[in-house]
């Protein structure tokens, strides 16, 4: 199928976009720190993916991505790394702010 990876980022992204406008977690107050975040971790592992995936250390089935391709990526995988860390974000925030430890 190839939405496959696709529907996969979005249903783990899903409900922490949804939530994320809940203006108490304060996932957005600071643009900055989330954008420094996004690029400080995006980078390097997008560089360290199209060297991989250029040198055949891994693929993506193309049966399973909908083949838009960027420097010989899926869009998919360009979208997995920014993903990740926004659902990771949102996790610790979450978590800060359930605990009561949000400030």
């Amino acid at each position: 199928m190839k939405w496959e990876y696709m529907l996969v980022l979005a249903a783990v992204a899903l409900f922490p976009l949804i939530l994320s406008a809940d203006r108490k977690l304060g996932i957005y107050t600071n643009r900055r720190a989330l954008a420094a975040i996004l690029i400080t971790v995006c980078v390097p592992y997008w560089l360290w993916d199209v060297i991989a995936t250029e040198r055949g250390h891994w693929s993506f089935h193309p049966e399973r991505t909908l083949g838009a391709v960027i420097l010989g990526m899926p869009i998919e995988e360009w979208l997995f790394f920014p993903v990740l860390v926004f659902v990771s974000v949102f996790t610790w925030e979450s978590t800060k702010y359930f605990l009561g430890r949000k400030q």
